[in-house]
């Protein structure tokens, strides 16, 4: 079957390997260490290179301005250049809907009622008008205000963006 030869170079393959193997776990254990292992201390404690400090879980968290308080602050052109983002799905001339529906007079207006656009489930089943408090509220996260609804968007998650948007929208028809 096998000469002694080559038992002998299996055997020493096997062997070599076996070293080289507890010689590199030796060694990385001696270079990388960093604590006691129960085989004795290495050394003092060490501390880590920079910590990272973190808000304590407990301590109130700052919020900003109420959106009632955004609202009143608003800038109504501000407002004009975040509907940009909004004017590829909905128009601002009454009756002329789009991929989404026109948005003519929305705040105050009831939900789902824009002449003849096909509303999904998810809004015609909400009921009630747009206040400006709903529509930020939308706007921050439409599949979070009314899950399963056909809106796309992502919403804008800057309360100012929103708020300013709003009261544009509010210029508008109303």
């Amino acid at each position: 079957m096998f000469d002694t030869m080559t038992f002998t170079k299996i055997l020493g393959a096997g062997c070599g390997a076996l070293l080289i193997f507890l010689l590199g776990g030796w060694a990385a254990e001696s270079l990388y260490h960093t604590g006691p292992t129960g085989h004795g201390d290495h050394g003092e404690e060490h501390a880590s290179g920079y910590e990272i400090e973190v808000a304590d879980a407990s301590a109130p968290v700052e919020e900003g301005p109420d959106f009632a308080t955004l609202l009143a602050a608003a800038d109504v052109e501000k407002g004009a250049k975040v509907f940009n983002k909004c004017k590829a799905c909905h128009k601002l001339e009454d009756g002329a809907n789009a991929t989404g529906p026109h948005l003519y007079a929305i705040v105050d207006r009831p939900k789902a009622n824009a002449g003849d656009f096909g509303f999904s489930g998810a809004l015609t089943g909400l009921g009630g008008t747009w206040t400006p408090e709903e529509l930020n509220e939308f706007i921050l996260s439409p599949k979070g205000f009314a899950p399963g609804t056909a809106m796309s968007f992502g919403g804008l998650k800057k309360d100012e963006d929103r708020a300013n948007l709003i009261a544009y929208l509010a210029t508008i028809g109303g």
